[in-house]
């Protein structure tokens, strides 16, 4: 969304085959300083885990938790050269999985809420074509996300890897008239997280490479981003089927009517998470509506799960308010 400010909201009713009660709910905004200051922008994202019978071993139940999960984002954004541009973004990681259990009764390990910090880095390069259609846009885009602290449950004594991430994205803007625009647009991305099967670890008495939790825990945040470009037990053909990709398509009506599809891929070893995507928008000057829609195969939890955005736009929203004064 371009102009001087703007702000947006997203609600997803998450894994609605299985349950009723989980939801995610990401809020932004972003504060366009100009050419010479860049943007500030900050961001909120709450996944609510719903409620959870706790239970002993013989299924009697010893209390109910509500888990839950926040992050807080700020960032700040410059454009660097006319086709370049780079931003940093900062981030609060709060998980809590216990939340309102009875700590003496939700099991033999007590469990406490995790913290974490983390830090994005991108790069997005976008360069206009004058074509005879139109103008055509190129854009290619690199992330690296959730570069921090890893996070504990149980005051340190072990520690997890938060899900620290490396993508790459293209994307080309095919105008063919005034009104009609045609984006097509891939990506790939690579969790930065080490396994817990190293080939480090294959041994006659170890032969899947199997670390313990101790071992695991022992491997710091960087040690690890580095090692998970080579640790599969597979080798590097099993390193390649760690890379996610995705493929999509947009078509435009005089940038207002927006209809999109897409596909994501993953690995059967590696998650298995395969689905197609289909999605419609409708920009206003002063509001932007985006609707999706998962379309999964039938052992995927993510099937028919729908995401709805809402966006603002402070240029349009002031037009507005000096047209009514």
């Amino acid at each position: 969304m371009n102009g001087k400010g703007g702000a947006a909201i997203s609600y997803t009713p998450w894994l609605r085959k299985i349950v009723k009660d989980i939801d995610l709910v990401y809020a932004a905004g972003y504060y366009n300083i100009g050419d010479v200051g860049g943007a500030v922008s900050a961001s909120l994202r709450y996944f609510s885990l719903g409620s959870v019978q706790l239970t002993d071993y013989n299924g009697n139940t010893l209390s109910t938790a509500h888990p839950n999960e926040w992050s807080a984002d700020v960032a700040y954004s410059h454009k660097l050269h006319e086709y370049v541009s780079m931003g940093v973004a900062f981030r609060f990681i709060y998980s809590d999985l216990n939340n309102g259990a009875n700590s003496s009764t939700s099991g033999s390990t007590e469990m406490y809420p995790g913290m974490a910090f983390g830090a994005d880095v991108a790069v997005f390069y976008q360069q206009p074509f004058d074509l005879k259609m139109g103008k055509a846009l190129l854009g290619v885009g690199f992330n690296i996300s959730n570069l921090g602290s890893k996070i504990s449950y149980d005051k340190k004594a072990t520690s997890n890897f938060i899900p620290a991430k490396m993508a790459l994205g293209i994307s080309w803007e095919q105008p063919f008239n005034e009104y009609n625009t045609l984006t097509i647009a891939a990506d790939a991305s690579k969790l930065l997280v080490p396994s817990m099967k190293s080939k480090d670890y294959v041994s006659e008495d170890n032969p899947e490479g199997k670390m313990t939790q101790k071992e695991y825990s022992d491997i710091t945040a960087p040690a690890g981003w580095f090692k998970s470009f080579a640790d599969a037990p597979g080798g590097f053909k099993e390193e390649m089927k760690e890379i996610q990709w995705g493929i999509g398509l947009e078509y435009a009506y005089n940038h207002q009517f927006m209809a999109r599809v897409g596909y994501s891929h993953e690995s059967k070893i590696k998650g298995n998470r395969r689905y197609w995507t289909v999605g419609a928008g409708f920009r206003l000057s002063m509001f932007q509506l985006d609707v999706a829609y998962v379309i999964a195969n039938q052992t995927n939890p993510l099937d028919q799960t729908l995401r709805f955005t809402l966006a603002f736009n402070m240029d349009g929203l002031k037009n507005i308010w000096d047209k009514d004064k």
